[in-house]
């Protein structure tokens, strides 16, 4: 799983926030998709300019991240050099496109696990699912009880991370 920081489930839940508000969702346009936003929300980079990195290259997000290379300096490689670095692996992030990865959708109801790829309230319950799910393992890893939350910044809080 993830490197796992309060920072990294923030990212998620903003990801998923600006969705449920309305933010423009295309699955089929690489800025704008499930990993294009969470993207948008790590790099700050537009879906335009996420887009136009991706198109040095062939493939959708699961194709361009089976071909990352670091030292390519295809435009695309240096956005996805900054979602590992935030904490993401590959894998993670092929998932994320198809909503596919077993240990979030094991968290569903078994009514709800059959995610839909390309439909925004899908992608948002998947980010929520993930977000809270890292949650639990993070506050599990540190032993942080809730009383001991009292008083910390979120701030005190991202200098944690679980690995």
């Amino acid at each position: 799983m993830a490197r796992i920081s309060v920072e990294l489930i923030e990212a998620l839940r903003q990801t998923a926030l600006r969705l449920a508000k309305g933010d423009t969702y295309q699955w089929g346009h690489m800025g704008s998709c499930n990993c294009g936003h969470l993207a948008q929300t790590i790099t700050q980079h537009s879906k335009g300019e996420i887009h136009g990195a991706a198109m040095w290259r062939y493939g959708d997000w699961r194709e361009q991240l089976r071909d990352y290379c670091p030292q390519s300096g295809l435009p695309l490689d240096q956005i996805i050099d900054q979602m590992l670095d935030f904490g993401f692996t590959r894998d993670e992030l092929t998932h994320l496109e198809r909503l596919s990865h077993p240990l979030v959708l094991a968290r569903l109801p078994i009514e709800e696990r059959n995610l839909r790829h390309n439909i925004r309230d899908d992608v948002v319950l998947y980010l929520q699912t993930w977000a809270n799910m890292l949650q639990d393992e993070f506050l599990s890893k540190v032993k942080l009880e809730p009383q001991t939350l009292i008083g910390k910044s979120i701030e005190d809080l991202y200098s944690i991370s679980v690995y």
